[in-house]
């Protein structure tokens, strides 16, 4: 996930069994386009680091006003929660969900973890740290101890030849490094929506795939931007054949429009639609949040209410 996306319910508390802690260091930055900043960083046990790739999240604790570094109070499986949320809030970092844009290892034998930013000034917690990150700053994080982990959530059926995708620019990292992993042949229809038109990065794929670029209109209120989504969907020709797989992520709102769009008017398996709200307009990321505390995230699960 990127600056804009909040943890979900899944992601609040990480099951011990699929994570550990990880403490990162800033290697490098790289700036990708008008909004994406790449932070590269390496870590004395990235080695025991297991992304199960595409979608894969990690969790970032990213220190507050002007600290450099994260500080725990506890890494134990069984206490680092409750400890963390007992910190005073002008001293707590901010725990925000990441995708693993990339994992790999070094001709030199290290190992380095990339994670894509969506940068808007000082208007978030993750997007100022961000904007500021340079080498050698360090943070914590839990990531995945096992590859297969509930945090990847693209989770194509065996049989299913289509898959259509649809990301803003919080989920813009993410389907990068899902199109990375699928395989030649593979029918991609996608739709990504960016702020700015510079936002249309280069991805790779080895996939057949076929992406719509949507530059959002500056100052288009909701209803226009998900208008805008829907739009372009209801213009497109899906494969005739084969069985589709649909991943949606990204704005809340306009990722249950296309989700209804779909299921209702394409037909489409509702069980056959992986989607995830990363933020929701009008919410802010600690409103998100104590939803997800609470258990009162509204669900992701495939057969839930349009």
């Amino acid at each position: 996930m990127t600056a804009t996306a909040s943890a979900t319910a899944s992601d609040a508390a990480p099951a011990a069994a699929h994570y550990r802690f990880f403490a990162l260091e800033v290697l490098r930055t790289r700036r990708l386009g008008h909004s994406f900043l790449r932070v590269t960083f390496g870590g004395d046990r990235l080695a025991e680091f297991r992304s199960g790739g595409y979608d894969q999240s990690v969790s970032l604790f990213l220190p507050v006003g002007d600290r450099e570094h994260t500080e725990l109070p506890s890494t134990d499986e069984d206490t680092w929660f409750a400890a963390w949320r007992a910190m005073p809030e002008e001293e707590r970092p901010v725990m925000r969900s990441y995708t693993v844009r990339e994992q790999r290892r070094t001709e030199a034998g290290t190992d380095e973890v990339d994670v894509d930013f969506v940068l808007h000034g000082d208007t978030s917690p993750a997007s100022r740290w961000a904007g500021r990150a340079v080498t050698g700053r360090r943070i914590m994080a839990i990531g995945p101890a096992v590859a297969e982990n509930k945090s990847v959530r693209f989770q194509r059926p065996e049989g299913s030849e289509t898959v259509l995708m649809y990301a803003d620019e919080t989920a813009l990292p993410a389907a990068g490094a899902i199109l990375d992993r699928l395989p030649a042949g593979t029918r991609v229809k996608a739709w990504f929506e960016v702020p700015h038109a510079d936002d249309r990065l280069g991805l790779h794929t080895l996939a057949d795939a076929d992406i719509t670029w949507i530059v959002r209109e500056k100052g288009a209120d909701a209803a226009a931007r998900t208008g805008r989504v829907l739009d372009a969907l209801r213009a497109a020709e899906l494969p005739a054949s084969g069985t589709p797989y649909a991943w949606l992520a990204g704005e809340a709102g306009t990722i249950r429009a296309v989700r209804r769009h779909l299921v209702q008017e394409r037909s489409i398996d509702r069980r056959a639609v992986r989607f995830t709200g990363y933020w929701r307009l009008g919410a802010s990321e600690e409103q998100l949040l104590a939803e997800a505390y609470a258990g009162t995230a509204p669900s992701e699960d495939p057969t839930a209410d349009l």
